[in-house]
């Protein structure tokens, strides 16, 4: 055999180099073990004994193994394995631009971006691209002739490099690469506020094309620290204050409007507004020292469209900024400033810190010392000297921290924050001062957390899964081939320990779904040994020796091979180019896995089976009891079409309408919201606890917001799912759906369960499992993606059927298949999602399951194909209808052996796999069933009917010899 000499190199160095990356996983996990088997449940105890051991190393004479360095090199998990955060951040692009136009508040500027804030929410373009758009369109329908090198545009000192003449696409083009050299600041300040953190094996990447960064921390469990760490801008301010006296008269009037106007205003009319202020028990330079209570009835007053009209002309761009936290002297309130703003609410000193740390006042009080870099110095130079024996607030990210008197000017740019600290809130603010500002605000669109006690479960699950499914593999086809179907085994253990090595050594993520590839590509690994096996069977069945007959059947299989495994990689790309989080994971490990059964499966196997063969020794490829098995099997296929075309009509009519009539779950990864999988220690009725949130979760207009309780796997297990403000993506809005979720299940929990222990549940708590939040505008972006990746796997399985096969009635046939499939698998999930005990939401899981379908689906109807393509040059007298009967007959073998261990290894994942995949490989078996049909019943009749040129005889297949020639076609 020729180059097997450079295959068995290239096997023993890669397996080499997979042995190398996979040994520190090993090691770690050794270690790992040894100190839980001594320290039992005791972390403390546990840290002891891994430092213990971390001073053990292990010399295997190529390399020696040390724990802390084989921790870090260890296979990263992904959050659904070993629970920890993940969160999408934005950066908010309009703080950018009006960074760059130096706040300008120029209306057409001011109205470009007001429109692109709107357009960008069902937008897959960027923001800066609709900026533009917006802009050109506006400016074009005022007629103002308004350039973007405009002084009150971007030709300012901001963008030096913008002069008075530039053209416009030359400032956008500057323009563009400025708001992405500020991202990739912002992604810089995030990696290294996570390092402050702790994270271990932290994932931090950039989404390309968006202001969206994407963090991946597993182990982390503080949910609320993470996100208020990454979330603040470290936007550090100086402001001046403006006192009570200043605002006492427009308190009064509003006091008055409030009684007269108080609904408009969201508060009831008997709502005493001075009351609430408690100007008696005021101590600092705030205008009002309110209950926590009643911050919100405050804001809501404050931020009224009434309220904002009366303001008088002193306090025009005045705003309301909250205490940091509440004072020490009073802990049941916060105290409110006001702070005297500007036309473009500019703060007088914006400078980031260089360096912070923390001190202790004369009164030994936790304080933060910094020192502000050289510009911020100035202006707080400037600032100080201007307001001598009056106060000025330091802000943080729109809360002010301490608001004393300016004793005198300050010119060295040193200054202190104290703001009631504890150590550890005053290592935190050091930690994001030190770690840099952020160019701008960001907020978490999209947030996943999985507890430690669920990814262990996920663990256990997926392995169970893998384990089984791979043993199923295992005995059958070692049954239905015998000897051969050993070295089939061997093949795809190497192609496992390659799968693993491979993503270790490329530093890859494994998730759940990315086991759910693993086992999925062992399934295609089958595929291919059995496309070879097969043909090697007819070989032997044609009377040639063993050797010649594994010669030509791996010849002959290499064209069938090659063209399934190529669509199924296309659309594994797709899925890829298309998908975020976890489906990424899955497409990546699916294309591996296909790369590499096209090395072990077809070249090492090979290799392996030649190398036996030559040595004169023999290699059954059947079983007694598998010998005959579909080996004289013919059916009449192309006769029995017009039923099969009833069939499926009648199941997509009944499907579409139901699409029409019923229409489907929508997951929040289409229409936004949150998710919570909550766990109770007894088992619980969804439909009572549906009914206790429902009243709890209304909007301030008094509606009521959507909310879902569904079983969740077991009973004592519940999916919430709530669109409650669905707009607002604070930090603040989490605490609040979770203080009201607390509450709604509060008497269904353990006595004594506190708010903390209900949102970070452990295997010891009942409570929150894991959580998800989909902000509107990312969800729109996965809707939009998951259409295009399904309608671009369509168009490119066309083309390539087309250019393979040069005839468009097969790429037809093919794509048409796969629209049946879709169609009925779509209709499923609409008639069922009510009824079944398990997810069926359509989202971006969905999709990926619908396009490995497709991949899968293309697979059975290549191989078909290819043997009407083979016996299109070989058998010219049958007619076109004998040739397509004998063409897929011949393939049934292949089909049913297939399907049938792809349809095993799926069950095995939906029954042991858990609860988040049974949704996915439901779709995979009712996608699998019908593509296997479809493949034979659709894309071949359609090919038939659509290449024949005229009636044929009612005879078909083998007896057929001459009515309809094919030297024509």
């Amino acid at each position: 055999m020729q180059g097997k000499g450079l295959i068995t190199i290239v096997a023993i160095v890669l397996g080499l180099i997979c042995l190398n990356e996979l040994l520190p996983t090993w090691y770690a996990s050794k270690i790992e073990k040894q100190a839980t088997a001594i320290a039992g449940d005791n972390p403390e105890k546990y840290q002891k004994e891994i430092t213990r051991l971390s001073k053990d190393t292990l010399n295997l004479g190529f390399t020696k193994l040390y724990y802390s360095k084989a921790k870090d090199k260890e296979m990263k998990l992904g959050l659904d394995l070993k629970g920890g955060i993940n969160v999408l951040l934005e950066i908010n692009q309009r703080d950018l631009v009006n960074d760059l136009t130096n706040y300008s508040t120029n209306p057409i500027l001011i109205e470009a971006l007001n429109k692109t804030d709107e357009v960008q929410k069902n937008s897959t373009k960027s923001y800066i691209d609709n900026f533009f758009d917006q802009f050109d369109a506006i400016n074009k329908a005022k007629g103002t002739n308004l350039k973007l090198a405009d002084p009150e545009i971007f030709g300012n000192t901001t963008l030096s490099e913008v002069k008075y003449n530039t053209p416009d696409d030359q400032v956008k083009s500057i323009v563009k690469r400025k708001i992405d050299a500020s991202v990739g600041t912002a992604f810089e300040v995030i990696r290294t506020r996570i390092d402050k953190l702790g994270a271990i094996q932290p994932n931090v990447q950039r989404v390309p094309g968006t202001a969206r960064i994407s963090v991946e921390m597993p182990g982390m469990k503080d949910i609320d620290k993470v996100k208020k760490m990454l979330q603040t801008s470290a936007k550090l301010q100086f402001w001046e204050v403006q006192q009570v006296p200043e605002m006492a008269p427009y308190f009064q009037t509003l006091t008055s409007i409030v009684a007269a106007k108080g609904d408009s205003m969201g508060v009831a009319k008997t709502t005493n507004f001075m009351n609430l202020l408690h100007l008696d028990k005021l101590r600092t330079n705030g205008v009002a020292n309110v209950k926590l209570s009643d911050t919100a009835a405050v804001n809501k007053i404050l931020n009224s469209k009434v309220a904002q009209s009366l303001r008088p002309a002193n306090i025009k761009y005045t705003q309301f900024m909250w205490g940091y936290k509440p004072e020490a002297t009073d802990s049941e309130s916060l105290v409110l400033y006001a702070i005297r703003g500007n036309i473009n609410q500019k703060a007088p000193v914006d400078g980031a810190v260089e360096t912070a740390n923390i001190s202790y006042d004369e009164l030994s009080r936790v304080v933060v010392d910094m020192q502000m870099d050289s510009k911020g110095a100035k202006e707080w130079k400037t600032l100080t000297e201007k307001n001598v024996g009056k106060p000025v607030a330091v802000t943080l990210d729109g809360r002010v921290y301490t608001a004393p008197n300016v004793v005198g000017a300050i010119p060295n740019g040193r200054t202190q924050i104290s703001g009631n600290f504890s150590q550890e809130e005053a290592k935190e603010l050091v930690d994001v001062l030190g770690a840099g500002k952020l160019p701008a605000g960001a907020k978490v669109v999209q947030a996943t957390v999985v507890g430690p006690s669920l990814g262990q479960e996920a663990i256990d699950s997926g392995l169970m899964s893998f384990l089984i499914a791979f043993a199923i593999i295992i005995v059958y086809i070692i049954f239905y081939y015998g000897g051969a179907g050993v070295y089939a085994v061997i093949a795809m253990v190497i192609n496992l320990f390659y799968i693993f090595g491979i993503m270790d050594s490329g530093d890859f993520t494994l998730t759940l779904p990315g086991i759910a590839g693993i086992v999925l590509t062992m399934a295609v690994a089958v595929d291919t040994n059995v496309i070879i096996y097969e043909r090697t069977k007819e070989e032997l069945f044609a009377g040639k020796s063993i050797l010649e007959a594994y010669k030509d059947g791996f010849k002959h299989a290499l064209n069938a091979i090659i063209d399934g495994h190529t669509t199924t990689f296309l659309t594994a790309v797709v899925l890829f180019f298309f998908g975020t989080g976890p489906i990424k994971g899955f497409a990546l490990t699916l294309m591996i896995g296909i790369a590499m059964t096209l090395f072990t499966s077809v070249l090492l196997s090979r290799v392996m089976i030649f190398s036996r063969l030559n040595k004169g020794k023999g290699l059954s490829v059947w079983t007694p009891a598998t010998k005959n098995l579909f080996r004289n099997t013919w059916i009449d296929f192309i006769g029995k079409r017009k039923y099969a075309y009833i069939i499926s009509a009648v199941l997509t009519i009944v499907c579409i309408i139901s699409i029409a009539t019923h229409g489907f779950k929508y997951g929040i990864d289409f229409t936004g919201g949150r998710n919570y999988v909550v766990r109770f220690d007894k088992d619980v009725k969804a439909e009572d606890i549906e009914e206790k949130l429902v009243a709890l979760f209304k909007t301030e207009d008094g509606k009521n917001s959507s909310v879902e309780a569904k079983t969740y796997g077991n009973n004592n297990q519940l999916k919430i799912s709530t669109d409650y403000l669905i707009e607002d993506e604070s930090l603040k809005a989490d605490q609040i759906i979770e203080q009201k979720l607390f509450e709604g299940l509060k008497s269904n929990l353990p006595a004594g369960t506190t708010l903390q222990e209900f949102k970070s549940a452990d295997k010891d708590h009942a409570g929150i499992i894991s959580s998800e939040k989909v902000g509107p505008s990312v969800a729109d972006d996965i809707q939009i993606h998951g259409i295009y990746a399904v309608v671009a796997a369509l168009a490119m399985i066309f083309i390539y059927i087309l250019v393979r096969f040069r005839k468009w009635q097969f790429s037809l046939g093919a794509v048409a298949a796969l629209f049946h499939d879709a169609v009925i698998i779509l209709g499923a999930y609409s008639l069922l999602h009510k009824y079944m005990p398990f997810n069926m939401e359509i989202n971006q899981d969905f999709i990926a399951a619908i396009l490995t379908v497709l991949g899968y689906s293309i697979n059975d109807t290549v191989i078909i194909f290819d043997r009407i393509r083979e016996y299109l040059r070989e058998k010219k007298s049958l007619t076109l209808a004998g040739l397509f009967d004998d063409s897929i007959s011949s393939t049934l073998g292949r089909t049913f052996n297939t399907s049938f261990t792809t349809i095993l290894v799926i069950l095995a994942i939906f029954i042991f796999g858990g609860d988040n995949l049974r949704g996915f490989m439901f779709a995979m078996l009712i996608g699998i069933g019908f593509g296997t049909y479809s493949s034979i019943f659709v894309a071949s009749a359609i090919a038939y009917d659509f290449l024949k040129t005229g009636k044929e005889d009612e005879v078909h297949g083998k007896s057929t010899t001459n009515k309809e020639v094919l030297a024509s076609k």
